[in-house]
C-alpha cells in the first residue's frame, strides 16, 4: 500500500487533472527514452560482433531482470518520490546517454565487450525499473484513485512511449544522428523530463536546501552530455585510428551498416566527416585517368573497406579473391550476368572484362556503398568504374526481395554471382538458404552457372549453403583458395560453383588477367574436399539457418 507522507501535492499552478496528465506525459517520454537505450545496446552489439540474435537475447534478458530489481529497490524511496525520480532520471540520462561511447571504447581499447554490455544493460535496467513505482506514487499523490485504473493509465502511457521510441530509433535517430549522438540526445530529453516533474510540477516536495542541488545536478547532467557531444568526433577518430590502424578517409553509418574506408588517397578527410566525396571531372582539373593516377598518387593496394566493422575489401588481396569467385563461372555462355551484393563494384569489374558480356545487373541494398564505389577515387579506380559502364543496370534493393520479384519477369541470366556478406552474420543468413537459392536457380538460363562465396570451408555455414544449393536441384563444385592474409581474416576463401548439370571447374579461354590457373583450381577443389564434413549437413532454410 502506498503510504501518505507529509510531502506536498503538486504545485497549485496547475489543477490536479492537468498535473496527472503531465505525469503521464513524463512516463511516456521516459518509456520512449528507455526503449531507445535498449535498441542502442542491441544495435551496437550487432554492428560490432555481428551476432544480432545473441545481442538481442543478452540485452533483453538482462534488462528485464534488472528492471525487476529496480522496481524492488524503488520501494524504499517512495516517501519522497519526486526527489528520488529526479535522481533516477539524472543517473539514467548519464548512463544511457554515454552508453554507446563507453561500450565502443571498451570494444576498441579494452576488450571484454560482452562483460561491459551486461554491466551497462544491468544498470540501465535497474534505473528504468525504478521509474514505474515512483511515477505510480506521484500519480496517487495528485489524486487517489483505484489502483487498477492508475496502473492501466500509467502502463498505457508507458507502452505508447515505447512504441514511439521504438519507431524513432531506426527511422529518425539512427539515420539523422547516428548511434553516439542519438544516445546523447536521448539522454538530454530524459534529463529534461525528470527535471520537469520535480523542479516544476512537484517543486515543493524537496526541502529548500536540496532544491539548488537538484537544479545543479540537472544542469551538470546536461553539461556532461553537451561536452560528450562536442567531443564525439575526436573520440570516434581516435577509436577508428586504434581499431583500423590506418588513416580513415571515409566513415558513415548507413541504415544497414557502418562503412569505413581507410588507406592513403587524395585529400584525406582529416576531420573524419561522413560524406561521399563528390565526383570530379575534367572540368575540375582531372583531364584523364592517367593524369588522375599520377596527380593523386592513388595506391589501391593499401585500400581497406570495412562493412559493419569487418574487412570487406583488401586492396592487395581483392584481385585474387574476385578472380577466384568470378572466373570459373565465366566458362560457358556469359552474355547476361547478375551480381547479388557486390556494391563495391569489384566482382562486376571482373565480369565486365569479358567483351561478350552484353548485359549486367547489380543488386545492392545499401545506396551509400554504391555512392562510395562510384565516387571515391581509389575505390572507383580499383573497380574500373564498373558501376558506370553502359552495360550495367544498378538496382538498390534487398537481394532476396529482388529475386522474388524477378522470377515473375522473363529475363534470365547466364551467370549469377552472389558476392554477399559472410553467412555467419545474422542479417546475411537468409541469403544462404534453400529458399534464396531456389529463387536464384529459377533465374538461370539454360547452361547457366551460379557462383557463391560462402565463407571459409571450415565453417558450418559453408556446407549448409552447399547443401541448400543441392536441395534446390543444383549440382555443386566446391573449391577453397588459400587467402593471401595481407589483411587478416580466414586462412582460406570458400567458393561454390553451382549449375543444373555438374559444373566443370575450369577457366574460360582468353582471360585478360587470369587470377588463377587450372592447376590452382584443381588444388582448390582438393583443399575444399579435405574439409568436407563426415556426416551429411542439413540444408540451411529460413526457419533453420545454417
Amino acid at each position: 500500500m502506498i503510504t501518505q507522507s507529509a510531502a506536498p501535492s503538486p504545485t497549485r499552478a496547475v489543477g490536479s487533472r492537468t498535473a496527472r496528465w503531465l505525469v503521464l506525459l513524463a512516463a511516456f517520454i521516459c518509456a520512449a527514452c528507455g526503449l531507445v537505450y535498449e535498441l542502442e545496446l542491441v544495435a551496437l552489439g550487432s554492428y560490432l560482433l555481428g551476432d544480432s540474435v545473441t545481442q538481442v537475447s543478452v540485452v533483453l534478458s538482462v534488462m528485464v531482470f534488472a528492471m525487476g530489481v529496480g522496481s524492488l529497490l524503488a520501494k524504499r524511496f517512495t516517501t519522497r518520490p519526486a526527489t528520488a525520480f529526479a535522481l533516477v532520471e539524472s543517473a539514467l540520462a548519464v548512463t544511457g546517454g554515454l552508453s554507446v561511447l563507453a561500450l565502443y571504447g571498451c570494444f576498441v581499447w579494452i576488450g571484454h565487450y560482452r562483460v561491459a554490455l551486461v554491466l551497462v544493460a544491468t544498470l540501465i535496467g535497474i534505473l528504468i525499473g525504478a521509474e514505474i513505482p515512483l511515477l505510480m506514487t506521484l500519480i496517487q499523490r495528485i489524486r487517489r484513485q483505484d489502483a487498477g485504473s492508475a496502473v492501466a493509465d500509467l502502463f498505457a502511457a508507458d507502452y505508447v512511449g515505447a512504441l514511439v521510441g521504438g519507431l524513432a530509433f531506426p527511422f529518425l535517430l539512427l539515420p539523422a544522428l547516428g548511434q553516439a549522438d542519438g544516445a546523447l540526445a536521448t539522454g538530454a530529453v530524459n534529463a529534461v523530463a525528470g527535471a520537469f516533474v520535480v523542479l516544476w510540477l512537484f517543486r515543493d516536495e524537496p526541502p529548500r536546501r536540496i532544491r539548488p542541488l537538484l537544479w545543479s545536478l540537472c544542469g551538470a547532467v546536461l553539461l556532461v552530455l553537451a561536452v560528450a557531444a562536442a567531443l564525439t568526433g575526436a573520440f570516434e577518430r581516435a577509436a577508428r585510428q586504434a581499431l583500423y590502424g590506418a588513416p580513415v578517409r571515409f566513415s558513415s553509418q548507413s541504415r544497414y551498416q557502418e562503412i569505413v574506408l581507410t588507406g592513403p588517397g587524395p585529400d584525406p578527410d582529416a576531420r573524419g566527416t561522413a560524406r561521399v566525396p563528390p565526383q570530379r571531372t575534367a572540368a575540375d582539373g582531372y583531364p584523364g585517368r592517367a593524369r588522375e593516377a599520377a596527380d593523386l598518387r592513388l595506391d589501391a593496394a593499401d585500400l581497406r573497406l570495412y562493412l559493419g566493422g569487418r574487412i570487406a575489401v583488401c586492396g592487395s588481396d581483392q584481385a585474387r579473391f574476385h578472380a577466384a569467385l568470378v572466373q570459373p563461372a565465366l566458362d560457358g555462355p556469359r552474355g547476361s550476368v547478375l551480381v547479388l551484393g557486390g556494391g563495391d563494384g569489384l566482382a562486376l569489374r571482373e565480369l565486365l572484362l569479358q567483351p561478350d558480356v552484353h548485359r549486367a545487373t547489380l543488386v545492392e541494398i545499401d545506396p551509400l556503398l554504391l555512392g562510395l564505389a562510384r565516387t571515391d577515387p581509389v575505390l572507383s579506380r580499383l573497380n574500373g568504374r564498373s558501376l558506370d559502364d553502359p552495360r550495367v543496370r544498378v538496382r538498390t534493393a534487398d537481394a532476396f526481395d529482388w529475386l522474388r520479384a524477378a522470377v515473375q519477369r522473363p529475363a534470365r541470366y547466364d551467370v549469377i554471382v552472389a558476392d554477399l556478406p559472410d553467412p555467419d552474420l545474422d542479417q546475411a543468413r537468409k541469403l544462404y538458404t534453400e529458399e534464396f537459392y531456389g529463387l536464384a536457380a529459377r533465374l538461370l538460363a539454360p547452361g547457366g552457372r551460379l557462383a557463391v562465396h560462402a565463407g571459409a570451408v571450415t565453417g558450418s555455414g559453408y556446407w549448409a549453403a552447399d547443401a541448400a544449393l543441392r536441395a534446390v536441384g543444383l549440382r555443386t563444385a566446391d573449391y577453397a583458395v588459400p587467402a593471401a592474409g595481407a589483411c587478416g581474416g580466414p586462412a582460406d576463401w570458400g567458393f561454390i560453383l553451382a549449375a543444373r548439370d555438374t559444373p566443370r571447374l575450369g577457366l574460360p579461354d582468353g582471360l585478360p588477367d587470369p587470377g588463377l590457373d587450372p592447376a590452382a583450381l584443381r588444388l582448390a577443389a582438393v583443399l575444399a574436399d579435405t574439409a568436407r564434413p563426415a556426416r551429411p549437413v542439413t540444408p540451411a532454410t529460413l526457419l533453420r539457418p545454417g
